[in-house]
This record gives C-alpha cells, structure tokens and sequence, in this order.
C-alpha cells in the first residue's frame, strides 16, 4: 500500500520536468549540435554530457527553491536585492526570454519554408499567426497541446535513432568524445559556449521555479523532502532523454558528414548546416518523405518552446515588477521584438544568415546565464532562503565548480575574441579607437556584475518553517 501510495505521489508531481526538458531540444540547440557535428564530429559531445548534468543540478536546485519558499527565483531576486538591480536584472531577463524566442521563430520559418516552400523572411512573419493558432489550441488543455507537441518533437528524436542505428557510428569514438574534453582551435570554443548556451538557458531557471508552485506540496518537512525528491527524479529522467536525444544528432551529423562515400551536394550542405537543409540526414530513413517528416518535427520543436518561453516571461515580469500580463499580450510582444531581427537577418542574409543568428542568439544565453546562476546558487545555499533544506556542502562545491568554469569560459571567450577581432580587424584605427571605447567599459560592468552578485551578502529571510507556520500567523496577527 505504501508503495502504490508512493507511486501515486509521484505521478501527481509529474509536469513541470518534460516541460522544462522541451528548452533541451529546441531548434536553437539542435542547430548547435547539427553545427557541431558537421564541424567537430564527435569532439564536442562532453559538453552536451556536462551542460546536461549541470542543467540537471540547477534545475533540481530551481524546484526545490520553488518548493522550500513558495517563491520562484524572480519573486525572491525582488524581495533580496534593491530595485535597481531587481530592474536590470528583469531586463536582462527579458533579453533572455526573446534570445530564447529567436531560434524558435527561425525553426519555425525555416519548417514553413521546407512544408509550403515559402520564403524565410516571409516565413517569419508567419510566425506572429502561429501565437493565435497557439492560443486558441490552449483552450483544450495546456497538458494536452504539451502531450501533442512532446509526441511530435519524440517523432524527429525517432528518426535520428534510426538514422544512428543506419550509419552505425563507431561507438568507441563517441564514447571517447563523451567524456574526454577536447577543444580544437578557438573556432570550437566559440562552438562549445554557443552549444553550453543552447542546453543550459537562463529563463528555464525562473520557469522551473514557478511551475512547481502548480502542485499541491504539504505543508510539512516531510511533505517538502518528498517533493523534492520526486521533482529530482522526474527531472533526471526527462533530461536523460534529452541528452540521449542531443547526442543521437551530433552522432548522427558526425558520421554522415565525414562519411567516405558522401556525395558532393551533401558535402556542401555539411560545410554550411542549417535547420533549413539538414533533412539529407534522415533521406537513409524515410527516403523522400525525410523532409516532410523533419519538417513537421521542427515545427513542433518551436512551438513547443514558444511554451516554454511564454510562460518564462510571465513569470519573469510578474516577479521582478510584481506586474501582471495576459498570456495574450506576453505572447505577442516577446514574438514582435523576437521577429525584428530574424526578419532582418533573413531578408539580408537569407538562410545561411537566419543560421547564424540562432548561433549568436544561444551566445548571448550564454553570456547571460551568470544573472540567474549566481542568485539561485547563493538562495539555495542560504539558511534565510531554504532553512534546513538549503545545499549539502557537497552540492554547493560541486554547483559552484561548474557554475565558476562556465562563467569563466564566457569571460575569457569573450576577451580573447574582441582582442582577437581588434588586431585582425579590416576597420581604420580611430574606429577601432572608438569600438575599444565602447566595449572595454561594458566588459568590465559585466565582470563586476558578476562579482556584486557573487559576494553580495544575503539579507532577506524567506524560509517559514512549516511546523511553526500557525504559530508565527498567530504572532502577526497579534501584532497588528
């Protein structure tokens, strides 16, 4: 009975995990992992395994900040910091959610552009519809549209199951880019931080956070420890499926592209891999009906993260203004301001520009990670915040390890690679003069930044045991 008690609980915490999941393996990071295979092979598939090991500890850290305070990480950022910096950090927020929001909206053109053939640029605007048709499908049940698009989004993960059990990858090969870092050249760094970027995304933090609120928790320490443990587990298997997934495309990529019967055309499409063509590698599946097919799995993989990011920036302006918007309006502003440079980039660029965009986009996710990394690693490690259920040491060293490289590989990356573009760059020197002037000083606010939220000691007190939550309401309420 207990067993079946137990089983029963855990099903009823099942949810906010697979929906968090669908930011692992959305048309931003499947470009960078398509991109890293054709370019990298196998070299880079460690860091898929790490960022998707991280993202598991962050995000178990995000629910269980959820759980222990009933506030999610934008709620707390607003009751510990001044409103200052509760305001950059909602901008910053912002930025995240529509970087976020970019590849989903070029996924998404570039499946319309593949089904009906439509330009895309115009594919892109497109996209602004598909927020009403979202919208209206939502009437049914959110858990239903979410059921819907996850069994479309598992049909391209099928397929490139299939196309690895096809290709026969040599499984000593992966296995060594599993697990042995390497990095060749700062064209693989670049690739590397882009592909972390994809995997581990700042607004998925604030989402997790929120999204566990949705369930019934007792108000008991037990109570607490249980869903805890449950949200790990439920949050463990959905991303175990997503790394699966990661590195059946890199595999699956890496093997076709450095083939030693590749055909010339594939050969360039290799050389510039785009969501826009990459549907050759599925043609030893399914034949002809291999584009039609990846079509309609991109397009579900947008939709599915415009979810995903929807609600992020719900959570993200109601927490740090305490301001409320209808899904409606959330929906259609992030699109409107998401679409403005993909259709600028696509008209200009077209789709080898739309490409690369996604690509800057999950740098810039990157780059942005530390300003919700570094609150949720201090919250979850505070005794004001968590009270007794705050981070073992274990898990405060090993957090913030990670936490710590990763920040300091975007730090170093993005020094490096001004300094590298000023001295190779075309411009004539008082341009270079004023460029210098203008990002040096924005480099530097970013690395104080990072420090303020680093050692900035935390004031606020969030935590009300739960044994004592009647008592401490009697007490206010004596109080006045």
């Amino acid at each position: 009975l207990q067993s079946k008690k137990g089983w029963r609980n855990f099903l009823s915490y099942i949810g906010p995990g697979f929906l968090v999941s669908l930011a692992y393996i959305d048309p931003g990071n499947m470009e960078t992992a398509l991109q890293a295979g054709a370019s990298y092979r196998y070299e880079l598939l460690w860091v898929i395994l790490i960022g998707l090991i991280f993202g598991l500890i962050i995000q178990s850290l995000a629910a269980n900040l959820g759980v222990c305070t009933g506030k999610h990480l934008a709620e707390a950022c607003r009751a510990e910091y001044p409103r200052v910096v509760n305001f950059c950090l909602w901008i910053l927020g912002e930025i995240a959610v529509i970087a976020a929001d970019i590849p989903e909206v070029i996924g998404t053109a570039f499946a319309l552009n593949i089904l009906f053939r439509i330009p895309v640029w115009a594919g892109v605007l497109c996209t602004g519809c598909s927020t009403l048709l979202l919208l209206a499908l939502q009437r049914y049940g959110v858990r239903k549209l979410e059921l819907l698009i996850s069994v479309l989004v598992f049909i391209m993960a099928a397929c490139f199951f299939g196309e690895m059990g096809f290709v026969k990858p040599p499984v000593g090969e992966v296995l060594k880019g599993t697990v042995v870092p390497k990095l060749s050249g700062s064209g693989a760094t670049g690739n590397a931080i882009a592909l972390l970027g994809a995997l581990v995304m700042p607004h998925n933090l604030f989402l997790h956070s929120a999204l566990v609120l949705s369930r019934k928790i007792p108000a008991t320490v037990r109570g607490i420890n249980d869903a805890c443990r449950y949200f790990l587990i439920e949050t463990g298997f959905a991303l175990f499926i997503a790394l699966l997934i990661n590195i059946a495309m890199v595999a699956v990529t890496g093997t076709v592209c450095f083939g030693d019967n590749l055909k010339a055309e594939n050969t360039d499409q290799c050389n510039n891999l785009t969501l826009n063509n990459a549907s050759f590698l599925l043609k030893n599946v399914l034949g002809k009906s291999s584009s039609i097919v990846y079509a309609v799995a991109l397009l579900a993989s947008g939709q599915s993260s415009a979810i995903t990011g929807t609600y992020a920036g719900q959570f993200i302006m109601q927490g740090f203004l305490d301001l409320k918007m209808k899904l409606v309006y959330r929906n259609m502003m992030t699109r409107t301001i998401a679409i403005t440079p993909s259709l600028i980039v696509s008209i200009i660029g077209g789709s080898a520009g739309a490409g690369r965009l996604i690509i800057i986009a999950s740098m810039i996710l990157s780059f942005e990670l530390p300003f919700a990394l570094l609150p949720l690693l201090k919250f979850s490690s505070s005794a004001y915040k968590m009270g007794p259920h705050k981070n073992s040491i274990f898990i405060i060293v090993v957090s913030w390890i990670l936490g710590l490289a990763i920040i300091g590989i975007n730090v170093y990356y993005l020094s490096t690679g001004f300094v590298g573009w000023l001295i190779h760059s075309p411009l004539r020197r008082v341009w270079n003069v004023l460029i210098s002037i203008v990002v040096f000083p924005l480099m530097a606010a970013y690395v104080l930044s990072v420090i303020y939220l680093m050692f900035r000691k935390d004031r606020a007190v969030t935590f009300i045991d739960p044994e004592n939550k009647d008592a401490a309401a009697i007490d206010v309420m004596e109080n006045g």
